[in-house]
Protein backbone atom coordinates (compact mmCIF):
# COMPACT_ATOMS: atom_id res chain seq x y z
CA UNK A 1 0.00 0.00 0.00
CA UNK A 2 1.58 3.47 -1.09
CA UNK A 3 1.55 6.29 1.39
CA UNK A 4 2.73 9.96 1.06
CA UNK A 5 6.70 8.84 1.23
CA UNK A 6 5.98 7.53 -1.90
CA UNK A 7 7.35 9.63 -5.16
CA UNK A 8 4.79 12.22 -5.42
CA UNK A 9 3.86 13.48 -9.01
CA UNK A 10 6.61 15.90 -10.44
CA UNK A 11 5.52 19.68 -10.23
CA UNK A 12 7.84 22.63 -11.30
CA UNK A 13 7.82 25.60 -8.71
CA UNK A 14 5.97 28.54 -9.54
CA UNK A 15 5.75 32.22 -8.53
CA UNK A 16 2.27 33.33 -6.63
CA UNK A 17 2.09 35.26 -10.08
CA UNK A 18 1.10 32.48 -12.08
CA UNK A 19 -1.99 31.30 -12.78
CA UNK A 20 -3.76 29.59 -10.37
CA UNK A 21 -2.43 26.37 -9.55
CA UNK A 22 -0.33 26.23 -12.22
CA UNK A 23 2.88 24.20 -11.75
CA UNK A 24 1.23 22.35 -8.52
CA UNK A 25 0.87 18.23 -7.87
CA UNK A 26 -2.35 17.87 -9.08
CA UNK A 27 -4.99 15.06 -7.21
CA UNK A 28 -5.81 12.13 -9.95
CA UNK A 29 -2.55 12.78 -12.41
CA UNK A 30 -3.14 10.48 -15.11
CA UNK A 31 -6.51 9.81 -14.39
CA UNK A 32 -9.62 9.84 -16.88
CA UNK A 33 -11.39 12.20 -14.10
CA UNK A 34 -14.37 12.18 -12.62
CA UNK A 35 -17.64 12.81 -14.40
CA UNK A 36 -21.42 14.43 -13.64
CA UNK A 37 -22.79 11.04 -12.53
CA UNK A 38 -19.81 10.25 -10.15
CA UNK A 39 -19.29 13.62 -8.73
CA UNK A 40 -22.78 13.57 -8.15
CA UNK A 41 -22.86 10.40 -6.04
CA UNK A 42 -20.20 11.60 -3.32
CA UNK A 43 -22.04 14.72 -2.92
CA UNK A 44 -25.39 12.28 -2.41
CA UNK A 45 -23.42 9.92 -0.26
CA UNK A 46 -22.39 12.62 1.97
CA UNK A 47 -25.90 13.21 2.97
CA UNK A 48 -26.91 10.14 3.47
CA UNK A 49 -30.29 9.83 2.20
CA UNK A 50 -31.42 6.86 4.32
CA UNK A 51 -30.30 8.32 7.23
CA UNK A 52 -31.87 11.35 6.66
CA UNK A 53 -35.01 9.60 6.10
CA UNK A 54 -34.78 7.17 9.09
CA UNK A 55 -33.17 9.56 11.32
CA UNK A 56 -33.43 13.13 10.49
CA UNK A 57 -36.78 13.13 9.26
CA UNK A 58 -38.22 11.24 12.06
CA UNK A 59 -36.20 13.54 14.66
CA UNK A 60 -37.85 16.60 13.41
CA UNK A 61 -41.26 15.72 13.80
CA UNK A 62 -40.54 14.41 17.05
CA UNK A 63 -38.62 17.67 18.05
CA UNK A 64 -40.14 20.49 15.88
CA UNK A 65 -43.86 19.19 16.34
CA UNK A 66 -44.77 20.42 12.95
CA UNK A 67 -46.15 18.99 10.44
CA UNK A 68 -44.47 20.93 7.67
CA UNK A 69 -40.83 19.27 7.46
CA UNK A 70 -41.59 18.79 3.90
CA UNK A 71 -42.18 22.19 3.08
CA UNK A 72 -39.50 22.90 5.02
CA UNK A 73 -37.17 20.61 2.71
CA UNK A 74 -38.20 22.76 -0.35
CA UNK A 75 -37.63 25.89 1.13
CA UNK A 76 -34.13 24.66 2.22
CA UNK A 77 -32.99 23.11 -1.03
CA UNK A 78 -34.05 26.84 -2.77
CA UNK A 79 -31.96 28.26 -0.21
CA UNK A 80 -28.91 26.12 -1.47
CA UNK A 81 -29.98 26.49 -4.96
CA UNK A 82 -29.56 30.58 -4.72
CA UNK A 83 -26.37 29.82 -2.69
CA UNK A 84 -24.97 27.33 -5.51
CA UNK A 85 -25.97 30.16 -8.08
CA UNK A 86 -22.35 32.52 -6.63
CA UNK A 87 -20.55 28.85 -5.56
CA UNK A 88 -20.29 27.21 -8.73
CA UNK A 89 -19.75 30.64 -10.53
CA UNK A 90 -16.16 30.59 -8.68
CA UNK A 91 -15.52 26.98 -9.53
CA UNK A 92 -15.68 28.03 -13.21
CA UNK A 93 -12.83 30.23 -12.22
CA UNK A 94 -10.69 28.69 -9.74
CA UNK A 95 -9.77 25.09 -9.93
CA UNK A 96 -8.70 23.61 -5.95
CA UNK A 97 -9.04 20.45 -3.97
CA UNK A 98 -9.79 23.05 -0.97
CA UNK A 99 -13.25 24.80 -2.60
CA UNK A 100 -14.22 26.68 0.85
CA UNK A 101 -10.29 27.78 1.27
CA UNK A 102 -9.57 28.89 -2.12
CA UNK A 103 -12.58 30.75 -2.31
CA UNK A 104 -12.62 32.55 0.63
CA UNK A 105 -9.17 33.63 0.05
CA UNK A 106 -9.55 34.75 -3.55
CA UNK A 107 -12.42 36.67 -2.30
CA UNK A 108 -11.78 38.08 1.06
CA UNK A 109 -8.02 37.84 1.46
CA UNK A 110 -5.59 35.33 2.28
CA UNK A 111 -5.54 35.20 6.43
CA UNK A 112 -9.58 35.01 6.08
CA UNK A 113 -8.70 31.63 3.74
CA UNK A 114 -6.65 29.93 5.80
CA UNK A 115 -9.06 30.59 8.53
CA UNK A 116 -11.57 29.33 6.46
CA UNK A 117 -9.50 26.23 5.66
CA UNK A 118 -8.68 25.12 9.12
CA UNK A 119 -12.54 25.72 10.11
CA UNK A 120 -13.60 23.23 7.30
CA UNK A 121 -10.78 21.17 8.58
CA UNK A 122 -12.78 20.69 11.85
CA UNK A 123 -16.11 21.25 10.61
CA UNK A 124 -15.38 17.95 8.36
CA UNK A 125 -13.72 15.92 10.48
CA UNK A 126 -16.27 16.28 13.14
CA UNK A 127 -18.73 15.31 10.70
CA UNK A 128 -16.77 12.29 9.54
CA UNK A 129 -16.13 10.90 13.20
CA UNK A 130 -19.25 12.03 14.41
CA UNK A 131 -20.95 9.51 12.38
CA UNK A 132 -18.81 6.56 13.98
CA UNK A 133 -21.07 6.58 16.79
CA UNK A 134 -24.36 6.29 14.77
CA UNK A 135 -22.76 3.14 12.83
CA UNK A 136 -21.09 1.37 16.37
CA UNK A 137 -24.65 1.89 17.80
CA UNK A 138 -26.78 0.83 15.51
CA UNK A 139 -24.56 -2.55 13.90
CA UNK A 140 -24.29 -3.46 17.47
CA UNK A 141 -27.98 -2.99 18.33
CA UNK A 142 -28.65 -5.08 14.84
CA UNK A 143 -26.41 -8.14 15.62
CA UNK A 144 -27.58 -8.18 18.95
CA UNK A 145 -31.19 -8.24 18.09
CA UNK A 146 -30.28 -10.78 15.38
CA UNK A 147 -27.60 -12.79 16.70
CA UNK A 148 -28.46 -12.58 20.31
CA UNK A 149 -24.33 -11.22 20.51
CA UNK A 150 -23.69 -8.82 22.75
CA UNK A 151 -20.02 -6.74 20.98
CA UNK A 152 -19.11 -3.47 21.82
CA UNK A 153 -19.89 -0.76 19.47
CA UNK A 154 -16.36 0.80 19.02
CA UNK A 155 -15.61 -2.91 17.41
CA UNK A 156 -17.73 -2.10 14.64
CA UNK A 157 -15.94 1.17 14.27
CA UNK A 158 -12.88 0.51 14.30
CA UNK A 159 -13.46 -2.40 11.58
CA UNK A 160 -14.87 0.53 9.53
CA UNK A 161 -12.06 2.69 10.00
CA UNK A 162 -9.40 0.25 8.93
CA UNK A 163 -11.63 -0.32 5.92
CA UNK A 164 -11.92 3.36 4.55
CA UNK A 165 -8.12 4.09 5.48
CA UNK A 166 -7.79 1.66 2.86
CA UNK A 167 -10.25 3.50 0.64
CA UNK A 168 -8.97 6.51 1.44
CA UNK A 169 -4.85 6.13 0.27
CA UNK A 170 -6.33 5.33 -3.19
CA UNK A 171 -7.64 7.49 -6.09
CA UNK A 172 -11.35 8.69 -5.69
CA UNK A 173 -12.71 7.02 -8.66
CA UNK A 174 -12.04 3.62 -6.30
CA UNK A 175 -14.90 5.22 -3.74
CA UNK A 176 -16.72 6.12 -6.32
CA UNK A 177 -17.31 2.68 -7.18
CA UNK A 178 -18.43 1.28 -3.60
CA UNK A 179 -20.14 4.58 -3.14
CA UNK A 180 -22.22 4.57 -6.21
CA UNK A 181 -24.13 0.66 -5.41
CA UNK A 182 -24.17 1.88 -1.51
CA UNK A 183 -26.40 5.20 -2.51
CA UNK A 184 -27.95 3.31 -5.14
CA UNK A 185 -28.84 1.06 -2.73
CA UNK A 186 -30.12 3.47 -0.22
CA UNK A 187 -32.39 5.18 -2.82
CA UNK A 188 -34.37 1.82 -3.57
CA UNK A 189 -35.27 1.06 0.14
CA UNK A 190 -36.29 4.31 0.64
CA UNK A 191 -38.29 4.26 -2.85
CA UNK A 192 -39.58 0.87 -1.32
CA UNK A 193 -40.78 2.78 2.16
CA UNK A 194 -42.27 5.87 0.33
CA UNK A 195 -44.54 3.50 -1.99
CA UNK A 196 -45.79 1.32 1.08
CA UNK A 197 -46.25 4.30 3.22
CA UNK A 198 -48.20 5.85 0.46
CA UNK A 199 -50.39 3.14 -0.30
CA UNK A 200 -51.26 2.76 3.72
CA UNK A 201 -51.59 6.39 4.17
CA UNK A 202 -54.67 5.61 7.23
CA UNK A 203 -56.06 9.11 7.18
CA UNK A 204 -56.05 9.30 2.62
CA UNK A 205 -53.43 11.04 0.92
CA UNK A 206 -53.45 14.67 0.88
CA UNK A 207 -51.31 18.15 0.49
CA UNK A 208 -50.78 17.92 3.68
CA UNK A 209 -47.03 19.08 4.93
CA UNK A 210 -46.83 21.58 1.87
CA UNK A 211 -49.79 23.98 3.47
CA UNK A 212 -47.81 27.63 5.16
CA UNK A 213 -49.64 27.07 8.05
CA UNK A 214 -47.85 23.51 8.62
CA UNK A 215 -44.28 25.15 8.48
CA UNK A 216 -44.91 28.69 9.60
CA UNK A 217 -45.49 28.48 13.39
CA UNK A 218 -43.68 28.09 16.49
CA UNK A 219 -41.16 25.35 15.64
CA UNK A 220 -40.16 26.64 12.60
CA UNK A 221 -36.77 27.21 13.88
CA UNK A 222 -35.98 23.50 14.47
CA UNK A 223 -37.41 22.40 10.83
CA UNK A 224 -35.03 24.50 9.55
CA UNK A 225 -32.00 24.04 11.77
CA UNK A 226 -32.40 20.14 11.71
CA UNK A 227 -33.54 20.17 7.82
CA UNK A 228 -30.42 21.81 7.18
CA UNK A 229 -28.14 18.78 8.08
CA UNK A 230 -29.98 16.85 5.68
CA UNK A 231 -28.01 18.62 3.05
CA UNK A 232 -24.64 18.82 4.50
CA UNK A 233 -22.29 17.32 1.97
CA UNK A 234 -23.81 18.87 -1.05
CA UNK A 235 -20.98 21.52 -1.08
CA UNK A 236 -18.32 19.05 -1.61
CA UNK A 237 -18.65 18.97 -5.39
CA UNK A 238 -16.10 21.63 -5.47
CA UNK A 239 -13.35 19.62 -3.64
CA UNK A 240 -12.96 17.56 -6.42
CA UNK A 241 -12.36 20.13 -9.30
CA UNK A 242 -9.25 18.66 -9.67
CA UNK A 243 -10.22 15.50 -10.46
CA UNK A 244 -13.56 15.97 -12.63
CA UNK A 245 -13.34 15.78 -15.99
CA UNK A 246 -13.90 19.25 -17.54
CA UNK A 247 -14.44 20.65 -14.27
CA UNK A 248 -15.69 23.96 -16.05
CA UNK A 249 -19.18 22.47 -16.50
CA UNK A 250 -18.79 19.24 -14.31
CA UNK A 251 -18.55 20.91 -11.19
CA UNK A 252 -21.83 23.24 -11.63
CA UNK A 253 -23.74 20.54 -12.66
CA UNK A 254 -22.82 17.83 -10.34
CA UNK A 255 -23.94 20.80 -7.66
CA UNK A 256 -27.22 21.96 -8.89
CA UNK A 257 -28.63 18.38 -9.72
CA UNK A 258 -27.39 17.21 -6.28
CA UNK A 259 -29.51 19.81 -5.11
CA UNK A 260 -32.26 19.43 -6.71
CA UNK A 261 -32.35 15.51 -6.35
CA UNK A 262 -31.34 14.90 -2.75
CA UNK A 263 -34.38 18.43 -2.20
CA UNK A 264 -37.16 16.66 -4.28
CA UNK A 265 -36.58 13.30 -2.22
CA UNK A 266 -36.41 14.43 1.13
CA UNK A 267 -39.35 16.41 0.45
CA UNK A 268 -41.14 13.76 -1.68
CA UNK A 269 -40.02 10.91 1.69
CA UNK A 270 -41.07 13.34 4.32
CA UNK A 271 -44.68 13.79 2.94
CA UNK A 272 -44.49 9.94 2.13
CA UNK A 273 -43.91 9.00 6.09
CA UNK A 274 -46.64 12.28 7.39
CA UNK A 275 -48.92 10.51 5.03
CA UNK A 276 -47.85 6.75 5.86
CA UNK A 277 -48.36 7.73 9.66
CA UNK A 278 -51.51 9.66 9.63
CA UNK A 279 -50.66 14.02 9.32
CA UNK A 280 -52.49 14.00 12.81
CA UNK A 281 -51.16 11.39 14.01
CA UNK A 282 -47.33 11.54 12.38
CA UNK A 283 -45.63 13.67 15.36
CA UNK A 284 -47.09 11.10 18.05
CA UNK A 285 -45.24 7.99 16.03
CA UNK A 286 -41.96 9.89 15.68
CA UNK A 287 -41.88 10.43 19.12
CA UNK A 288 -42.51 7.15 20.25
CA UNK A 289 -40.31 5.22 17.84
CA UNK A 290 -37.58 7.50 17.05
CA UNK A 291 -35.36 6.38 14.30
CA UNK A 292 -36.91 3.20 14.40
CA UNK A 293 -40.45 4.36 12.74
CA UNK A 294 -39.25 3.79 9.08
CA UNK A 295 -38.31 0.01 9.94
CA UNK A 296 -41.38 -0.51 12.36
CA UNK A 297 -43.58 0.61 9.78
CA UNK A 298 -41.94 -1.52 6.93
CA UNK A 299 -41.63 -4.57 9.20
CA UNK A 300 -45.79 -4.35 10.17
CA UNK A 301 -46.45 -3.69 6.36
CA UNK A 302 -44.22 -5.29 4.40
CA UNK A 303 -42.49 -8.04 6.73
CA UNK A 304 -39.61 -8.42 9.17
CA UNK A 305 -37.07 -9.53 6.32
CA UNK A 306 -37.31 -6.52 4.61
CA UNK A 307 -37.11 -4.15 7.51
CA UNK A 308 -34.20 -6.13 8.56
CA UNK A 309 -33.05 -5.27 4.88
CA UNK A 310 -33.41 -1.64 5.63
CA UNK A 311 -31.55 -1.44 8.44
CA UNK A 312 -28.42 -3.27 6.46
CA UNK A 313 -28.41 -0.72 4.16
CA UNK A 314 -29.37 1.75 6.84
CA UNK A 315 -25.44 0.85 8.26
CA UNK A 316 -24.26 1.03 4.28
CA UNK A 317 -26.04 4.73 4.14
CA UNK A 318 -23.36 5.98 7.21
CA UNK A 319 -20.55 3.91 5.32
CA UNK A 320 -21.27 5.89 2.39
CA UNK A 321 -21.56 9.05 4.21
CA UNK A 322 -17.75 7.89 6.13
CA UNK A 323 -16.50 7.54 3.01
CA UNK A 324 -17.53 11.28 0.88
CA UNK A 325 -16.48 13.23 3.98
CA UNK A 326 -13.15 11.54 4.95
CA UNK A 327 -12.19 12.21 1.05
CA UNK A 328 -13.57 15.97 1.97
CA UNK A 329 -11.00 15.93 4.65
CA UNK A 330 -7.67 14.29 2.79
CA UNK A 331 -8.12 17.27 0.08
CA UNK A 332 -8.72 20.08 2.22
CA UNK A 333 -5.17 19.43 4.32
CA UNK A 334 -3.87 18.52 0.58
CA UNK A 335 -4.96 21.56 -0.37
CA UNK A 336 -3.14 23.10 2.90
CA UNK A 337 -0.10 21.47 2.60
CA UNK A 338 0.19 21.93 -0.94
CA UNK A 339 0.50 25.73 -0.04
CA UNK A 340 2.79 25.39 2.97
CA UNK A 341 0.07 26.31 5.33
CA UNK A 342 -0.11 22.94 6.81
CA UNK A 343 3.65 20.73 6.98
CA UNK A 344 4.51 20.35 3.27
CA UNK A 345 4.07 17.01 3.23
CA UNK A 346 0.46 17.04 3.49
CA UNK A 347 0.71 18.39 -0.09
CA UNK A 348 2.27 15.50 -1.50
CA UNK A 349 0.11 12.59 -3.72
CA UNK A 350 1.08 9.05 -3.43
CA UNK A 351 1.83 7.15 -7.01
CA UNK A 352 -2.18 6.61 -7.14
CA UNK A 353 -2.74 10.22 -7.20
CA UNK A 354 -4.18 10.44 -3.58
CA UNK A 355 -3.37 12.79 -0.84
CA UNK A 356 -2.71 10.04 1.06
CA UNK A 357 -1.23 11.44 4.38
CA UNK A 358 -4.17 13.89 4.38
CA UNK A 359 -6.13 10.40 4.60
CA UNK A 360 -3.44 8.49 7.47
CA UNK A 361 -3.94 11.41 8.93
CA UNK A 362 -7.62 11.76 8.85
CA UNK A 363 -7.27 7.70 9.90
CA UNK A 364 -5.41 8.01 12.91
CA UNK A 365 -7.76 10.88 14.24
CA UNK A 366 -10.62 9.01 14.15
CA UNK A 367 -9.05 6.22 15.44
CA UNK A 368 -8.21 8.24 18.38
CA UNK A 369 -11.28 9.84 19.43
CA UNK A 370 -13.57 6.62 19.18
CA UNK A 371 -11.11 5.12 21.54
CA UNK A 372 -11.20 8.18 23.49
CA UNK A 373 -15.08 8.11 23.69
CA UNK A 374 -15.16 4.29 23.96
CA UNK A 375 -12.69 4.70 27.60
CA UNK A 376 -14.73 7.61 28.37
CA UNK A 377 -18.63 5.84 27.71
CA UNK A 378 -17.28 2.22 29.77
CA UNK A 379 -20.03 1.67 32.57
CA UNK A 380 -22.04 4.81 31.28
CA UNK A 381 -25.32 5.51 33.01
CA UNK A 382 -26.24 6.66 29.21
CA UNK A 383 -26.28 2.26 28.27
CA UNK A 384 -26.00 0.98 25.03
CA UNK A 385 -27.06 5.02 23.46
CA UNK A 386 -24.31 6.10 24.68
CA UNK A 387 -22.17 6.74 21.58
CA UNK A 388 -25.29 8.33 19.84
CA UNK A 389 -25.71 10.70 22.48
CA UNK A 390 -22.75 12.15 22.70
CA UNK A 391 -20.08 11.23 19.82
CA UNK A 392 -22.71 10.74 16.88
CA UNK A 393 -25.08 14.43 18.36
CA UNK A 394 -21.82 16.29 19.75
CA UNK A 395 -19.73 15.89 16.67
CA UNK A 396 -22.89 15.85 13.43
CA UNK A 397 -23.90 19.31 15.27
CA UNK A 398 -20.57 20.80 15.60
CA UNK A 399 -19.80 19.56 11.91
CA UNK A 400 -23.02 20.67 10.48
CA UNK A 401 -22.85 24.59 12.57
CA UNK A 402 -19.22 24.78 11.18
CA UNK A 403 -20.41 24.28 7.50
CA UNK A 404 -23.30 26.63 7.99
CA UNK A 405 -20.84 29.38 8.98
CA UNK A 406 -18.24 28.64 6.05
CA UNK A 407 -21.25 28.80 3.51
CA UNK A 408 -22.12 32.05 4.78
CA UNK A 409 -18.70 33.13 4.42
CA UNK A 410 -18.44 31.93 1.44
CA UNK A 411 -21.26 33.94 -0.21
CA UNK A 412 -19.77 37.27 0.97
CA UNK A 413 -16.47 36.11 -0.72
CA UNK A 414 -18.27 35.56 -3.96
CA UNK A 415 -19.05 39.11 -3.73
CA UNK A 416 -16.02 40.27 -3.08
CA UNK A 417 -14.09 38.15 -6.18
CA UNK A 418 -16.43 39.62 -8.55
CA UNK A 419 -16.06 43.05 -7.44
CA UNK A 420 -12.74 42.76 -8.65
CA UNK A 421 -12.94 41.49 -11.88
CA UNK A 422 -16.86 40.67 -12.93
CA UNK A 423 -15.48 37.58 -15.77
CA UNK A 424 -18.77 38.27 -17.62
CA UNK A 425 -21.08 37.84 -14.69
CA UNK A 426 -24.32 39.17 -14.18
CA UNK A 427 -25.47 41.38 -10.80
CA UNK A 428 -28.16 38.30 -10.11
CA UNK A 429 -24.56 35.75 -10.36
CA UNK A 430 -22.18 38.41 -8.35
CA UNK A 431 -24.14 40.14 -5.97
CA UNK A 432 -27.98 39.18 -5.61
CA UNK A 433 -27.50 35.52 -5.23
CA UNK A 434 -24.78 35.78 -3.20
CA UNK A 435 -26.55 38.48 -0.79
CA UNK A 436 -29.59 36.56 -0.54
CA UNK A 437 -27.55 33.07 0.14
CA UNK A 438 -25.52 35.10 3.38
CA UNK A 439 -28.83 36.46 4.72
CA UNK A 440 -29.76 33.15 4.60
CA UNK A 441 -26.74 31.21 6.03
CA UNK A 442 -27.02 34.02 8.66
CA UNK A 443 -30.14 33.93 9.40
CA UNK A 444 -29.63 29.70 9.81
CA UNK A 445 -26.60 30.39 12.08
CA UNK A 446 -28.15 32.46 14.60
CA UNK A 447 -31.42 29.75 14.75
CA UNK A 448 -28.65 26.71 15.54
CA UNK A 449 -27.04 28.99 17.96
CA UNK A 450 -30.57 29.70 19.38
CA UNK A 451 -31.50 25.95 19.46
CA UNK A 452 -28.10 24.69 20.27
CA UNK A 453 -28.72 23.17 23.49
CA UNK A 454 -31.68 21.31 22.41
CA UNK A 455 -29.77 19.90 19.72
CA UNK A 456 -27.22 19.10 21.67
CA UNK A 457 -29.81 17.15 23.99
CA UNK A 458 -29.02 19.09 27.02
CA UNK A 459 -31.34 20.45 29.22
CA UNK A 460 -29.30 23.96 30.10
CA UNK A 461 -26.49 25.79 29.39
CA UNK A 462 -23.47 23.93 30.44
CA UNK A 463 -20.08 24.14 29.14
CA UNK A 464 -20.26 22.29 26.20
CA UNK A 465 -22.58 25.20 24.86
CA UNK A 466 -19.54 26.71 24.62
CA UNK A 467 -16.98 24.52 24.45
CA UNK A 468 -18.08 22.60 20.53
CA UNK A 469 -18.54 26.39 18.77
CA UNK A 470 -15.62 27.43 20.95
CA UNK A 471 -13.22 24.62 18.99
CA UNK A 472 -14.84 26.69 15.32
CA UNK A 473 -13.49 30.01 16.80
CA UNK A 474 -10.34 28.34 17.62
CA UNK A 475 -9.23 26.59 14.39
CA UNK A 476 -10.44 30.14 12.65
CA UNK A 477 -7.98 32.40 15.36
CA UNK A 478 -5.39 29.49 14.46
CA UNK A 479 -5.94 29.62 10.96
CA UNK A 480 -5.36 33.51 10.85
CA UNK A 481 -2.23 33.37 12.50
CA UNK A 482 -0.66 30.60 10.45
CA UNK A 483 -1.51 32.95 7.57
CA UNK A 484 -0.13 36.22 9.51
CA UNK A 485 3.15 34.37 10.41
CA UNK A 486 3.64 33.48 6.48
CA UNK A 487 2.87 36.96 5.50
CA UNK A 488 5.59 38.24 7.74
CA UNK A 489 8.30 35.10 7.70
CA UNK A 490 7.14 33.54 4.45
CA UNK A 491 5.98 36.12 1.62
CA UNK A 492 6.24 33.32 -1.19
CA UNK A 493 3.90 30.92 0.71
CA UNK A 494 1.56 33.44 1.33
CA UNK A 495 1.40 34.82 -2.08
CA UNK A 496 0.23 31.45 -2.70
CA UNK A 497 -2.51 30.94 -0.54
CA UNK A 498 -5.84 30.04 -2.34
CA UNK A 499 -3.80 29.61 -5.48
CA UNK A 500 -2.88 25.91 -5.90
CA UNK A 501 0.57 27.02 -6.65
CA UNK A 502 3.45 25.59 -4.69
CA UNK A 503 5.69 28.40 -2.70
CA UNK A 504 9.30 28.56 -4.54
CA UNK A 505 10.86 29.75 -1.38
CA UNK A 506 12.32 27.56 1.34
CA UNK A 507 10.26 26.77 4.29
CA UNK A 508 12.46 26.76 7.23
Amino acid sequence: MATASATPTPATPTSASAAPGEGAVRLGAGGAGLGVPAIVLMIIAASAPLTVVAGGVTTNYAVSGLTGVPLGMLLLAGGLLVYAVGYVAMSRHIRNAGAFYAYIARGLGPEAGVAGAWTALVAYNAMQIGIYGMLGFTASSFVAAKLGVEVPWWVFVLVTIALIAVLGVHRVDVSVKVVGVLVALEFAAVLVYDLVSLAAAPEGVSAAGFAPADLFAPGIGVVLVMGIAAFMGFESGAIYTEEARDPVRTVPRATFAAVIVIGAFYAFSAWAMLIGSGPSAAVAAAQANGPDLLFVQLGERVGPIVADLAQVLFLSSLLAALISFHHAVARYAFALGREHMLLPAFGRVNRRGAPALGSIAQTALAAVVVVAFAIAGAGSELGPLYPVLTLFTWLTNLGALGLIVLMAVVSIAVIGFFARDRRGAGAWTRIVAPTIAAAFFATVTVLTLANWNLLLGEAETGFLTFALPGLLVVAAVVGALVAVQAKHRRPHAFESIGTGAVPTARVD
